[in-house]
């Protein structure tokens, strides 16, 4: 029998998930505001009625996605960071993790995982790794720890420091399900020298349309999403904050030059250290 991991691709436990294109997913409503192909009519749909309310979001999405390069790439050079473990990936698109940490070193190591088979069915895109470093798919739940962590383990060595990335993914976490809890027994499984990446979007900036865009999001997609004010996005204990902090997204170690559009404010994002 073929063993998965010899493709990088560790498939569910379960049977397969069949592809609902009725109904709208995150994934796929993040990549049509990011310009993507890989999305469905229902996903358009639900992505549009929310940009009827939220006009600049596409610049905000971009935002949130530069914040990721800009945090990898961090974490890479400044933190020296050679493992990633990157939950709520995505379609893949420009600046994966792998692509944006490998160039900075390429012995870096990289686990991507989601739980959409759309993402699934791109998962090889996120598979092209230097000969030096190594990346796997992993397809599961972010509320379900523990196998994430022990298949994560084939390619990320725990003794060492690792990266955990969780952008603009918690928000589809519900607070009946505690957020909190849930990163705390991630990051119980890392060394310390490791590191959190977050980037969340925020109930207390455009408080008015932000709650009508919530509303609209949550009547078409499968997965309903909670925002966060910036005290609750912060509020997770015993880690070291790098500077500048929760910010805004656009604005966290923003390259010399950047100036965006007062519309791209919508997300707080930070980066912790584990002590």
């Amino acid at each position: 029998m073929t063993d998965p991991w010899s493709s990088g691709i560790v498939p569910s436990r379960d049977r397969p998930a069949e592809i609902d294109t009725s109904v709208a997913h995150p994934a796929r409503v993040y990549d049509y505001w990011l310009g993507g192909k890989d999305n469905f009519a229902a996903d358009r749909e639900a992505a549009e009625r929310v940009l009827a309310v939220t006009p600049g979001l596409r610049f905000r999405v971009q935002a949130n996605r530069a914040f990721l390069a800009r945090a990898v790439r961090f974490l890479a050079t400044e933190a020296g960071i050679r493992q990633f473990l990157d939950i709520g990936t995505g379609i893949p698109t420009a600046n994966n993790t792998h692509e944006v940490a490998q160039a900075a070193a390429p012995t870096s190591r990289i686990v991507y995982v989601d739980n959409d088979p759309i993402v699934l069915a791109h998962a090889r895109a996120l598979l092209t790794s230097t000969p030096e470093g190594a990346t796997a798919y992993l397809e599961a739940d972010l509320r379900d720890p523990g196998p994430i962590l022990a298949e994560a383990a084939r390619t990320l060595d725990f003794e060492q420091p690792v990266a955990l990335m969780l952008i603009g993914v918690l928000h589809l976490v519900q607070d009946s399900e505690d957020p909190y809890d849930l990163v705390a027994r991630y990051l119980a499984a890392l060394q310390p020298g490791s590191y959190l990446a977050i980037s969340h979007p925020a109930s207390d900036i455009h408080v008015a349309a932000q709650a009508e865009a919530q509303k609209r999001y949550n009547e078409r997609v499968s997965t309903p999403q909670t925002l966060r004010n910036h005290a609750e996005v912060t509020r997770f204990d015993g880690l070291q904050l790098v500077p500048p902090g929760v910010v805004y997204v656009h604005t966290w170690r923003a390259d010399p030059g950047d100036e965006p559009a007062p519309e791209v404010t919508s997300a707080h994002g930070g980066v912790a250290r584990k002590p």
